[in-house]
Parts: C-alpha cells; sequence; structure tokens
C-alpha cells in the first residue's frame, strides 16, 4: 500500500512539472527571446525540437544549453547561460523537446 501511495504521488508530480514547463519558460525568463511557434530573439521552440529531434542525447545536450548558453548555433547573438537548477534545465529541455 505504501508503495502505491508513493507511485501516485510520483507520477502526480512528474504530470504537475510537464504542465508546469510552459509557466517555467515565464518564469525563467526564456520566452523574452523565445516563442513557441516563431523566432523572437533566438530560434522557435518547435525548430529547435526540429532540428534535434533525430539527435542522440538531444535532451542531454539541451541541457547543456541551457545551463551554460550557447553561441554560433542559431545566428551571430549567443544565448546566455541561464540560473536554473539541473532539474529545471531538465524540465525544460523535455518540454522543448516535445514541441514538434
Amino acid at each position: 500500500m505504501r508503495m502505491m501511495i508513493l507511485a501516485i504521488g510520483a507520477s502526480l508530480l512528474a504530470a504537475g512539472t510537464a504542465q508546469a514547463s510552459p509557466e517555467l519558460a515565464k518564469a525563467k525568463n526564456c520566452m523574452t527571446c523565445h516563442a513557441i511557434d516563431k523566432k523572437i530573439v533566438g530560434p522557435a521552440y518547435k525548430d529547435i525540437a526540429s532540428k534535434r529531434a533525430a539527435e542522440k542525447g538531444a535532451e542531454a545536450t539541451l541541457v547543456g544549453k541551457i545551463k551554460n548558453g550557447s553561441k554560433d548555433e542559431w545566428g551571430m547573438v549567443p544565448m546566455p547561460p541561464n540560473n536554473v537548477t539541473d532539474a529545471e534545465a531538465a524540465t525544460l529541455a523535455k518540454w522543448v523537446l516535445s514541441q514538434k
């Protein structure tokens, strides 16, 4: 019974995290430069997801770029490092990659 309660709690937490990704992107100011389906300063999330769709290790690569920033990948404007935890970066990366 205890394991069942833990499993249910974990699944609810995971569902809440996945649903919170757009809000997390807004809270971490990602939406200042990115949008789901159009380029602003940075690429659209759909374009990122399409580019990385067949890439092995895409989620880990994107987590690194979210945390550490990147340059010379989508144009001349570099993406600065972001003040996010590993868990937040992973949540954002999963969400971005789901935007195909």
